[in-house]
């Protein structure tokens, strides 16, 4: 595999980053996912963004990032994916200097790794029957918001859904329904879209916003705010949104049926508009405000 790292293009079996450096040390540093269907990356404009508020949120210079997009077309060009379904993984630290919780010296290197590789579907049963999951008290720290590497939470929570044969594992706080370990969370009650509002305590998901934008495109009512881990009863329809997730509808919540334990119409009509957008073959993304998928150049 061929990967970038540090303004080198080398194959991955040779790279190293620093025993000093601080995503080691203090997983002080930010990654971001983008995804890619026929060699095509997509949404990779607000991604690119997001990651640049990400830097500056931990005061590492945005424009470390700056050409991320052209080497993610790079990569998918060196590793022969110009044909296929994959992901672009970018990481970001503040680099490596001697072990001290201040920041080092100005001047002092960012560390940027990126790769490329393949990324196989879920298998479809998944999207058209649906998944399992558990509920699990958040215990992650209050900026949420941050696509910090420092993700031992979410690595907990994820194995706990794994050991218990679960798909996700959704994060409860303050007895409301937050996000899961790796995706955002919608819901529908009374025929409403409803999700949590977008503030420190989840990641403003791409995909999140992308599923809005196209949801308020077909006229399906959307409304910010809080599903109740105690009124799941009233809960019609229950999905996860992510890069790698796309619309990944919820049957099964701890051990209690999701909408008679079938995905709903909601989820199937915004899994079909994602479906239609990443192949290119839907206009959404010019009324959405999105980016066009990059073309190959």
């Amino acid at each position: 595999m061929r990967i970038y790292l540090n303004g080198s293009w080398i194959d991955s079996a040779g790279a190293t980053v620093s025993v000093e450096d601080r995503g080691f040390l203090f997983a002080d540093g930010i990654y971001e996912v983008l995804r890619f269907y026929g060699g095509r990356l997509f949404l990779a404009d607000p991604h690119l963004k997001r990651m640049q508020r990400g830097l500056e949120a931990i005061r590492i210079d945005p424009a470390t990032a700056r050409d991320l997009l052209d080497i993610g077309e790079r990569l998918i060009d060196e590793n022969g994916f110009r044909a296929d379904d994959g992901i672009i993984y970018a990481q970001i630290t503040r680099g490596a200097a001697p072990r001290r919780h201040a920041f080092p010296d100005p001047g002092t290197p960012a560390t940027l790794y990126v790769t490329a590789k393949a990324h196989p579907q879920p298998p479809p049963a998944s999207f058209a029957d649906g998944v399992a999951a558990i509920t699990l008290p958040d215990t992650r720290w209050g900026r949420c918001d941050i696509k910090s590497i420092a993700l031992l939470p979410n690595v907990l929570a994820n194995q706990a859904a794994h050991e218990a044969g679960a798909f996700e594992a959704v994060f409860v706080r303050d007895g409301v329904l937050i996000e899961g370990s790796h995706s955002n969370l919608m819901g529908v009650v009374d025929g409403v879209l409803v999700t949590y509002p977008e503030c420190n305590y989840i990641l403003g998901g791409i995909t999140r916003r992308f599923v809005l934008d196209v949801a308020r495109e077909l006229d399906i009512p959307v409304r910010e705010g809080p599903l109740f881990a105690d009124r799941i009863d009233r809960i019609q329809e229950l999905f996860l949104t992510g890069t790698t997730t796309e619309v990944m509808p919820i049957t099964r919540l701890d051990d209690r049926a999701i909408g008679g334990g079938r995905p709903g119409a909601v989820a199937r009509r915004l899994q079909q508009a994602y479906r239609e957008a990443a192949s290119g073959r839907a206009p959404a993304m010019a009324r959405t405000g999105m980016d066009s998928p990059r073309r190959p150049r």
